[in-house]
């Protein structure tokens, strides 16, 4: 357990472009993990060592490694900042103990930023903040505070302040220790520490005055020495910061320039000295009674001696065989031992053990509690539980976002069929956003995801890991079905051709879910039978109907959502009616009745965030507009405007190349899904004559 309490699990989160990768490039350095400073901008960095993303300079797959900061042990994942590749930074959040959220000195918190705040707080994850890229022009350290105050929702208090601005940023001055901090040599390798520099310190005394107050708002003890004008012992100060981190009230925010190597020595020391360890962070697994059949949650301990208790949170195809990233939560992961698939019951035998260092590996005989490594001759899914004995308990699993872009995609020769199913296969259960599927009308393959980006990289690693030269059809938008009125209904199925025949009869209500009504997904079935005219074993065939119908509603041929039935009469035959005709009874009563409902079509509306010079700006909102997007926010610094809005997917296709083209190659944009909205009357008539296969007016 001493052992465990020197550990840090944490993962560096930003928005796109904020500067995450070379931070943990830095983090590498400086912890003596490389000896040679890897670069994003010419394809060098450790951490991003798949091909397509040295090509694109961006983060695709999260890479994990181990680190050592004086005496304590540091499991880094670096995670992709783009939104299509949500799901990276979600599943790794989950199994993490801490967090860093990197934000750029300019932009400030940007659309990604919520997003990650809001997968932090779904999981609980204690964080600190790192302002990055102070050296640019416009840096403003106090905006992106007040920004994570206001945006975010959280107490970020400054515990640094800079030594010069922009171009001429040479360090810090730790509100703590009243010490400057500079970082000298050619790669910032020696930190000197040094009196705060004469023309700052008013502004050190009045930062560390305000440090002091909030962290008084934690800790009694504190507010009474400042009441009494005492000084505060720097162990206290350090010990209320760690205490507030831990809680989530707090969000201690650092500084610096990953880049030009200033400010990482200090991030270090205090993930270290903040951030949990195992030991520290509450851990809860779930375990179903046998007798009474209730969910009871129990509390983890982190402990070798204790039965294992691991989630596979990922898993990658390698040349070598399938890698399952777990991180284990109690117990011992040992080579060569078997293990239970809580999910599914099989034993599995865990081959080989490895720590991972992006794509390199270092084999163990053993992992204990606390620990993120790899394992070798697992077959199983992101998210699921694994145990000494079966039926056990299982971890409460990582939150997967539905795909709103969708493309069909085929081999340009039928002889390499099989090798795309293999990589469609093998890309599935890597990535849980990824969806496959076959249209049962037209035979053709479907694939959905987060966004174009997201499909065309995979559709790349096809062609380049598979050698499969697959074609694509444009992408296409998932929109959704939704009644809009209240029907009732009478169905009859009866079918007599000689020999036994088939008989079912349902009467009842279909109407939206009203407001407020808890629904576990988008459909609710409710029986409201009396006097039994319908048996009760003849219910679930019921229900089995209605759901098997509504992956294709009948109006153009989109999942149904926000649908209830009640289901309140009917009739059976005592020979006659089956599970089958009772099935077969409820898909036509949808397929009939859904129609009389009035329904809408939902299409998918996204959350854009442009950055552009201001002189571009009536451009940029004018097109917007065009493509039925709306602005709800524009906020102005210096000479670039950042405009925040909405936008039906269906108008984003192709805009990245657009954008460019109005603003002379300098606007930037970033997306994340927001909502389902109706679509406006006209382009209804228009989608639903599209998915029907009709020619269009």
């Amino acid at each position: 357990m001493s052992n465990l309490r020197n550990c840090r699990n944490i993962g560096i989160s930003a928005h796109i472009d904020s500067g995450k990768t070379t931070l943990s490039e830095r983090i590498l350095f400086y912890t003596g993990r490389t000896h040679k400073l890897g670069e994003v901008h010419d394809g060098g960095a450790t951490m991003d060592h798949m091909e397509l993303e040295q090509e694109r300079g961006i983060t695709i797959a999260s890479a994990t490694t181990r680190v050592h900061w004086h005496d304590t042990a540091i499991n880094l994942i670096d995670t992709p900042g783009h939104v299509d590749f949500t799901v990276e930074v979600e599943r790794s959040l989950r199994v993490l103990d801490g967090a860093v959220l990197v934000l750029c000195s300019v932009g400030g918190v940007q659309a990604q930023s919520l997003t990650i705040d809001r997968q932090m707080k779904r999981y609980d994850i204690p964080r600190l903040a790192f302002i990055n890229k102070m050296d640019r022009t416009g840096a403003n350290p106090r905006r992106v505070v007040q920004q994570l105050c206001d945006k975010l929702d959280c107490d970020a208090v400054l515990m640094q302040i800079p030594i010069g601005a922009e171009q001429d940023f040479r360090g810090v001055v730790d509100l703590i220790t009243g010490k400057a901090i500079y970082f000298e040599g050619d790669q910032g390798v020696k930190v000197r520490y040094d009196e705060v520099p004469a023309e700052l310190v008013s502004e050190f005394e009045e930062s560390r005055k305000a440090m002091l107050e909030s962290l008084s708002m934690y800790s009694d003890e504190l507010m009474e020495l400042l009441l009494e004008e005492r000084d505060v012992p720097e162990e206290m100060i350090h010990k209320v910061i760690k205490n507030a981190t831990l809680s989530r009230q707090m969000t201690p925010v650092f500084m610096g320039t990953a880049y030009r190597n200033k400010g990482i020595q200090p991030l270090l020391d205090a993930i270290a000295r903040y951030l949990p360890s195992p030991a520290e962070r509450e851990a809860y697994a779930f375990k179903t009674d046998r007798e009474t059949g209730e969910e009871q949650k129990f509390e983890l301990l982190p402990d070798d001696s204790s039965p294992l208790v691991a989630m596979a949170f990922k898993i990658v195809e390698d040349p070598y065989g399938t890698l399952t990233f777990m991180r284990i939560y109690q117990g011992k992961l040992v080579k060569g031992a078997s293990y239970y698939n809580q999910h599914t019951g099989k034993k599995e035998r865990i081959s080989r053990v490895f720590r991972m260092h992006a794509d390199q590996r270092v084999e163990l005989d053993e992992a204990g509690a606390g620990d993120i490594v790899a394992v070798i001759g697992v077959d199983c899914s992101s998210g699921e539980t694994f145990c000494e004995t079966p039926n056990y308990c299982t971890l409460e699993s990582i939150f997967v976002p539905e795909p709103v872009v969708q493309v069909a995609i085929k081999p340009l020769e039928t002889r390499d069929a099989d090798r795309l199913g293999k990589a469609l296969y093998r890309f599935r259960k890597e990535d849980p956003t990824l969806t496959v599927k076959t249209d049962v009308e037209s035979g053709e393959t479907l694939i959905a995801g987060m966004g174009e980006l997201h499909l065309d990289v995979y559709v790349e690693r096809i062609r380049r890991e598979y050698k499969v030269q697959v074609e694509t059809s444009a992408p296409k938008v998932n929109y959704r079905e939704a009644p809009t009125e209240t029907i009732e209904f009478d169905t009859k199925h009866k079918k007599q051709s000689g020999g036994s025949g088939q008989f079912a009869h349902i009467r009842g209500i279909m109407s939206p879910i009203p407001e407020g009504e808890e629904a576990k997904d988008d459909f609710l079935f409710e029986e409201q039978i009396t006097g039994g005219v319908i048996p009760s074993n003849y219910i679930p065939a019921i229900e089995k109907g209605y759901r098997a119908s509504l992956e294709k509603g009948p109006v153009a041929g989109c999942p149904v959502v926000n649908l209830k039935i009640v289901v309140n009469d009917g009739s059976y035959h005592t020979v006659d009616s089956s599970d089958l005709a009772f099935r077969i009874c409820a898909q036509t009563s949808l397929r009939e009745n859904f129609p009389r409902t009035k329904p809408a079509i939902l299409e998918p509306i996204m959350k854009i965030e442009i950055e552009c010079p201001e002189n571009f700006q009536g451009s940029v909102v004018g097109d917007l507009s065009s493509r039925r997007g709306i602005i709800t926010a524009t906020e102005t610094s210096g000479l670039s405007c950042r405009l925040v809005g909405e936008v039906p997917l269906a108008e984003t296709f192709g805009y990245a190349s657009d954008l460019r083209g109005m603003t002379q190659g300098q606007g930037v944009f970033s997306m994340e899904f927001l909502k389902y909205k109706r679509v406006p009357a006209g382009l209804q008539e228009e989608i639903i004559r599209e998915r029907s296969g009709l020619e269009r007016k």
